[in-house]
């Protein structure tokens, strides 16, 4: 979740008073980084992942599941009995929005090796099983993207009433702020977004129309002027930072040699963000309700948009000086390698002054934009004993501004004075129900990672192609009914490339047009003489290389499910939770979920997760059953 610093927070008029300051040092803290580390290079390749999770209870007498508000005390015995025990323990533990959410990571980062992929699923279940160890009974971790019933009323544990008036932290009609962390920065954030705003964020989901809901789906708020004049009809409102930042998600980063090398990986990986989004769609439904939509990107960008109507050009420019065409968490703007400067085919807005200081400190124009791009954002929040800082040293002001930029691919300084290299951060994927999913999904991006410093492979196209593509893989059944740009010859200069055979062959002259419409079938799995396939190139990659038995068996598994969930063979998750609740038996066909059928879900959710019973529907017959102990629900109540 970013820069978690301790103290006394600011106000939003406090914040503002200090905003040019923590640029204006934010940009030397950044300068004294660039220049201490800029020829770096020979980092070895290092790379973690980043799983959230929610704690959940089964009320199994009254057919109720609930969110669980004790994060905090979790989080702390987990830290306690863990990292500041043992500095090398094997996991490590983070807050995260919700107070009902943790966040885990591997105590110590994978290296270059092979053999560490088959050590990502073990490490995963090392978390789920030591944080589900310190849950109540008929308590339990979930690794699920939105909670269906989130927003709806006592959906927490203990239940809380929301705070519409003035003095809350988000004013939701939905959303307590008991349900936001306690740390300051949490409440701070949500605080400041709606007072910089200058109104609360606006969430529209489109609602899914069932042959029973209501057309036009029209919600009232008669005591809310506000919320009437927000929502929209066919629309599931949500008006609080929660119904985002309260979602979990699926996060890799990955340390890269060099700055080039991180900038080419950044450039490469963007334009992959879109499919393994739409490959990952596990979020369907939205305060009780079915949605039309499959994953949590324009819901998570929705409820951290900051920008005043001035900003998203709805007013004259007056207070402001900028109109800013996206949220601050959106799809990146600009490439930064020099092969993808052709591509940058977004108006991209930036800060001149600090753009002509980059310049002049020897910042080239690509690395110069990105960064101006990223300050014509304000702080949002500010610790009063974190105002003057030792530029030289500390990088805080940099990192509140960049940490708050929450895009679908990060590019990441050191920190100051240490060993870490340039790392890039991979951010679009949804969380899935397993361990075993969610390891393959890992796995695959990083093994892409390989193959494209490897085979020096080109994925790029017009990064406005990109935007469209993350448009169409949020909607529903995007990875079977999506078209999806993506580049027709991915070999650079004629290095080999694979075709769908996995066999090399070298590369063609380019076709007039670079790129076209293709299926997340074809991207990923091949089409004879349209595309190689990733999968294809992926398993050519692996037949050069020494591997294990063990490990090569793993990496397999992990390709087979990505294979499968591509062509169809085997369902997304959100295909799956709608195909479940559609097959309800208490569901009306309106478009409702109701506390039993969340119940029921999130009950076969967990059993999945704990392998206490098969899905092959959503696995296949590729999940490794590997008995799991820990689980503290008892599902011999349902």
């Amino acid at each position: 979740m970013g820069l978690l610093a301790q103290g006394s927070p600011l106000s939003w008029e406090e914040t503002k008073r200090h905003a040019d300051h923590v640029r204006r040092h934010g940009i030397l803290q950044f300068l004294h980084i660039y220049h201490a580390v800029k020829d770096r290079h020979k980092d070895v390749l290092k790379w973690g992942d980043e799983v959230e999770y929610m704690l959940v209870s089964f009320d199994h007498e009254n057919k109720k599941v609930q969110l669980v508000l004790s994060g905090e005390e979790v989080l702390e015995t987990l830290q306690e009995k863990g990292e500041r025990s043992n500095p090398n323990h094997p996991t490590l533990w983070r807050p995260e929005y919700g107070s009902y959410m943790i966040e885990g990571t591997p105590g110590q980062p994978y290296g270059g090796t092979m053999s560490e992929f088959n050590t990502v699923e073990d490490n995963m279940r090392k978390r789920r099983k030591e944080a589900t160890s310190l849950l109540e009974e008929n308590q339990a971790l979930c690794t699920i993207t939105s909670f269906p019933r989130l927003g709806c009323p006592g959906f927490t544990l203990p239940e809380y009433k929301p705070n519409p008036v003035e003095g809350g932290a988000s004013k939701s009609l939905f959303f307590p702020d008991e349900a936001i962390n306690k740390h300051p920065r949490f409440s701070t954030l949500t605080r400041n977004i709606r007072h910089r705003r200058g109104e609360k964020v606006v969430i529209n989901v489109p609602i899914f129309k069932d042959k029973n809901t209501p057309s036009p789906f029209i919600e009232a708020f008669p005591e809310d002027e506000e919320a009437a004049r927000a929502s929209k009809p066919d629309h599931i409102y949500l008006d609080a930072m929660g119904f985002g930042m309260g979602n979990c998600c699926l996060q890799v980063t990955f340390q890269a040699c060099s700055i080039s090398e991180a900038r080419y990986l950044y450039d490469q990986l963007a334009t992959i963000c879109p499919i393994v989004m739409a490959l990952s769609a596990a979020s369907p439904f939205y305060r009780g309700h079915v949605s039309d939509i499959d994953c949590r990107w324009g819901v998570i960008s929705a409820s951290v948009d900051d920008r005043t109507r001035e900003e998203r050009g709805l007013e004259p420019l007056k207070n402001n000086s900028y109109r800013i065409s996206k949220s601050r968490y959106d799809s990146i703007d600009s490439y930064l390698s020099k092969c993808g400067e052709k591509y940058n085919d977004i108006d991209l807005t930036i800060d001149k002054e600090i753009y002509e200081q980059l310049r002049r400190e020897g910042i080239d124009h690509l690395l110069a934009q990105h960064v101006a791009h990223l300050f014509i954002r304000d702080p949002l929040t500010l610790f009063e004993e974190k105002i003057h800082l030792d530029d030289a040293n500390e990088s805080d002001h940099f990192e509140n501004i960049q940490s708050t930029n929450w895009q679908t691919m990060r590019f990441k300084p050191p920190p100051p004075n240490s060993d870490i290299g340039w790392r890039v951060e991979f951010r679009p994927m949804e969380v899935q129900l397993t361990d075993f999913e969610n390891s393959a999904y890992v796995v695959f991006v990083v093994l892409l990672t390989r193959v494209i410093l490897s085979y020096k492979l080109d994925f790029l196209i017009p990064l406005s192609k990109v935007d469209e593509n993350m448009k169409v893989a949020q909607k529903r059944d995007a990875v079977l009914r999506g078209l999806f740009y993506f580049r027709k010859d991915i070999c650079k200069g004629g290095n080999a490339v694979v075709d769908s055979c996995g066999k090399a062959q070298s590369s063609p002259e380019l076709a007039q047009e670079e790129y076209t419409l293709m299926s997340i079938d074809t991207i990923i799995n091949g089409k004879e003489g349209v595309f190689p396939g990733l999968i294809p190139i992926l398993n050519s990659y692996l037949e050069n290389m020494e591997v294990d038995v063990d490990t090569r068996c793993s990496i397999l598994n992990y390709l087979k499910l990505i294979k499968k969930r591509a062509s169809g063979e085997l369902m997304t998750v959100a295909r799956w939770m709608r195909e479940f609740v559609a097959n309800h038996p208490d569901y009306k066909q309106d478009s409702l979920i109701t506390d039993e059928m969340n119940y029921s879900l999130m009950m076969k959710c967990n059993q999945i997760a704990t392998e206490l019973c098969e899905c092959p529907e959503l696995l296949g017959s590729s999940f490794r059953k590997v008995k799991y102990s820990g689980n503290k629900t008892d599902s011999s109540s349902n």
